[in-house]
C-alpha cells in the first residue's frame, strides 16, 4: 500500500466514524442541522421576519419559514448581488452559482458563503475520496493527479465584489493551495470561458500528465476525452492514461453514457462513483460501489424536507423529514441550507432506496416530464426503458429528448422522442417496440393510457445526426457546466428546436 494511502486512512478515520454515525441517527443528525442553522441566522433579515429566535424544535421551524422556490427567494438574493449583506445569512456573500439546473431563459444565482463552500461543496469531494480509499485500500489515486473539467466565472454585473459563475469555477477558485497540487489542468485554463478554447488547452495540459482519477458531468467529460483521443491518436483513453483508475460523475444519469464509457476505458479494473452535488449543494454520494444507490449526507449543514410528489402541488402540505420518509416514493427535495436558503425547493426528484442508512437515487425533475395525458411518465422511466430498448437492440444511446404529440381532430396524442445513437440499433422500428413495452411495464398511468391505443398511440422515435444536441447547446450559449437539454418536458418547445437543427445539420 502507497504510503499516501496509509496518510489518508489515518486522517480519515474520525470522519468515517461521523458517517457511521448519521447512518444509524439520522433524525439526530438533522436536528442537529436545523438547530446550528437556524441559531446562527437569527439575527439577520430573514430570522427577524420569521421569529427565529425562540425556534426550538423542527415543527416550530417549519410553522414560522415558508416553503419557496427560486423566484420567491429571488428578491433577497438580487439585494445580496447588488451588495447587501445580513440578509439570508449572517456571513458576508460575495460567491453566486449560476445554475445550469433549468433550461430556462431566465439564469438562477444561488448564493454561497464560506461556510458552504467549506461544510457542504469541499467536504462533500473530501469524503467521495475518504469513502472510495475505504472501499479500495490498494487505490493508486492519490500517486497522479485528477482531472477536472470546470466552468468559468465573472465579475456580477450588478456589484464588483460579487462574482457569479458555474460552480465548478467557483469550486476551482477557492481550492486550497494544497489541494491545486493534485489536479490538473492548471486554474488559468481550467477558467478559460470558451469551451472549445478550453479543450485544446486542457489536452495539452493533461495528456503528459499520470492521470489517475477524473470528475465531472458524464456528458461534457464524453466530449473531452474523444477529443483526448483525436489529439493523441490513441484507441482507449488507458492507452493515454495507463493509471486511469476512476470516474466520479454527476449531475445527469450515468445509464445512457456507461456502455459508452466501457468503450473508452476497457479495464475490469475501471471505477465509477456517483456523487449528488449541484449549484445548492453536495448532497449524496456513492458509498457502496455494489450498489448504485447513494447514501444522503445528513451533516453537512444541510436540512432536508421531502414532498410526496403525488402531493406536490398541494396547498398546506407539511413536507416530511427524514424521520417520515418511505421507500419507493417519488420525493421533490426541499433544503434549508448554511448559504442562506431557506426551505427551497430546488426542482429534483428522489426516491428512498433503504432506511438506516437512508439512502437515494435521483429519478428526475419536478418540472422534467411528461403528462400531457395523465401518463406522469418522469425521468426515472425513461432511463430504463431505454436501457431494455438498448439491451434488446445492441444500440448505444449518446442523448435523447422527449415531448408530447398533441390530440387533434384527425389523431392521438403521444410521444415523440429523438435520440442521438453512438450506435444504431439493428432496428429503430424494434427499439421503438421494446421501448414502449418497457414503459408499459415500469409505468401503470402510461400502460393505462397505452391500453388500445385508446389515448396514446406508440410513441414516434426519430434517429437524429450526431451532433445535435452539441449544436442546440452551442446555439444557446451553453456549452459546458452541468447545462443540459431536459430529457423529459410537457411541451414541445425543445423537440421542434432539436428537428429544426436536424434539417439544417449535414
Amino acid at each position: 500500500m502507497p504510503i499516501i494511502n496509509s496518510i489518508v486512512n489515518f486522517l480519515s478515520t474520525k470522519r468515517l466514524k461521523s458517517i457511521d454515525e448519521f447512518r444509524k441517527k439520522p433524525f439526530e443528525a438533522q436536528e442537529a442541522v436545523i438547530r446550528g442553522l437556524v441559531d446562527a441566522a437569527k439575527g439577520t433579515e430573514w430570522g427577524k421576519m420569521h421569529d427565529f429566535a425562540p425556534i426550538r424544535s423542527i415543527e416550530m421551524f417549519q410553522q414560522r419559514s415558508p416553503v419557496q422556490d427560486y423566484n420567491q427567494a429571488k428578491p433577497f438574493i438580487e439585494r445580496i448581488r447588488q451588495g447587501e449583506q445580513n440578509l439570508l445569512w449572517p456571513s458576508e456573500i460575495c460567491w453566486f452559482a449560476k445554475s445550469s439546473g433549468t433550461t430556462d431563459d431566465k439564469s438562477k444565482f444561488i448564493p454561497v458563503s464560506e461556510e458552504s463552500l467549506n461544510n457542504i461543496h469541499f467536504q462533500g469531494g473530501k469524503d467521495t475520496l475518504t469513502v472510495y480509499n475505504y472501499n479500495h485500500p490498494g487505490t493508486q489515486i492519490f500517486t497522479g493527479k485528477g482531472l477536472t473539467l470546470g466552468g468559468s466565472h465573472q465579475i456580477d454585473k450588478l456589484n464588483e465584489r460579487a462574482f457569479t459563475g458555474d460552480l465548478s469555477a467557483i469550486l476551482i477558485e477557492n481550492i486550497p493551495f494544497w489541494a491545486d497540487l493534485f489536479r490538473t489542468p492548471s486554474q488559468k485554463v481550467a477558467l478559460i470561458p470558451d469551451f472549445e478554447e478550453k479543450m485544446r488547452r486542457i489536452a495539452e495540459e493533461a495528456i503528459p500528465e499520470n492521470v489517475t482519477y477524473f470528475a465531472g458531468v458524464p456528458s461534457w467529460n464524453m466530449v473531452l476525452m474523444k477529443f483526448i483521443l483525436e489529439q493523441t491518436g490513441k484507441s482507449n483513453l488507458l492507452e493515454v492514461w495507463p493509471n486511469m483508475e476512476l470516474f466520479i460523475h454527476g449531475g445527469v444519469s450515468f445509464t445512457p453514457y456507461r456502455e459508452q464509457y466501457r468503450r473508452l476505458l476497457p479495464s475490469d479494473s475501471m471505477n465509477y462513483m456517483e456523487t449528488y452535488n449541484a449549484s445548492e449543494g453536495f448532497f449524496a454520494l456513492q458509498d457502496d460501489p455494489n450498489s448504485n444507490d447513494m447514501l444522503l449526507m445528513l451533516d453537512y449543514g444541510i436540512f432536508y424536507e421531502f414532498i410526496p410528489m403525488d402531493r406536490f402541488f398541494e396547498k398546506g402540505i407539511t413536507p416530511l423529514t427524514v424521520a417520515d420518509v418511505k421507500t419507493g416514493v417519488n420525493y421533490a427535495i426541499v433544503i434549508t441550507t448554511n448559504g442562506g436558503l431557506w426551505r427551497y425547493i430546488i426542482g429534483d426528484t428522489v426516491e428512498f432506496t433503504s432506511l438506516y442508512p437512508h439512502k437515494i437515487r435521483i429519478t428526475g425533475r419536478t418540472k422534467h416530464y411528461i403528462n400531457t395525458f395523465g401518463e406522469e411518465l418522469i425521468v426515472d422511466n425513461a432511463e430504463q426503458a431505454i436501457k431494455f430498448a438498448c439491451e434488446k437492440t445492441g444500440a448505444i444511446v449518446s442523448e435523447y429528448t422527449a415531448g408530447p404529440v398533441y390530440m387533434d381532430a384527425n389523431a392521438k396524442g403521444g410521444h415523440e422522442w429523438l435520440f442521438e445513437f453512438e450506435k444504431e440499433p439493428e432496428s429503430l422500428a424494434e427499439f421503438t417496440d421494446a421501448l414502449d413495452q418497457a414503459l408499459i411495464r415500469l409505468n401503470s398511468d402510461y400502460e393505462a393510457k397505452r391500453f388500445k391505443s385508446i389515448t396514446l398511440q406508440l410513441p414516434i422515435v426519430h434517429s437524429v445526426k450526431k451532433g445535435i444536441f452539441y449544436q442546440w447547446l452551442k446555439q444557446n450559449g451553453k456549452l459546458g457546466g452541468q447545462h443540459k437539454v431536459p430529457r423529459l418536458y410537457n411541451s414541445r418547445d425543445y423537440i421542434n428546436a432539436l428537428l429544426a437543427i436536424n434539417i439544417t445539420m449535414r
